[in-house]
């Protein structure tokens, strides 16, 4: 039995174009058939995160929470993301424990 790979020609154009920009690749897979185009597609090795198995909770008055919520969107990600991606910098940034407050 013979797959579509085999019939595919390796050197001939490709029939997926080259888009400008994520909204242009968008607009051509919202009007194709990705099923149409597997024999010009290659696997792809991805890497997983761990899982992130603990979780707390920090509450943030409604000021704040709300300009977490802005510089994440402005960044396009979500406001947990961002928060863990500054705790993980700040815990990596401190190379020594913090001096200690005199009483």
């Amino acid at each position: 039995m013979t797959t579509q790979n085999e019939h595919y020609d390796k050197n001939r154009e490709s029939r997926i174009p080259k888009f400008a920009n994520r909204e242009e690749e968008a607009a051509f897979w919202d009007n194709h058939d990705i099923s149409d185009y597997w024999d010009e597609l290659k696997p792809v090795k991805l890497k997983v995160a761990k899982n992130l198995s603990k979780g707390i909770t920090i509450r943030f008055d409604e000021e704040t929470l709300g300009e977490l919520r802005r510089q994440a969107h402005r960044r396009g990600i979500g406001p947990t993301t961002l928060a863990r991606m500054w705790i993980l910098e700040r815990l990596r940034g401190t190379s020594s424990p913090h001096p200690k407050q005199s009483e």
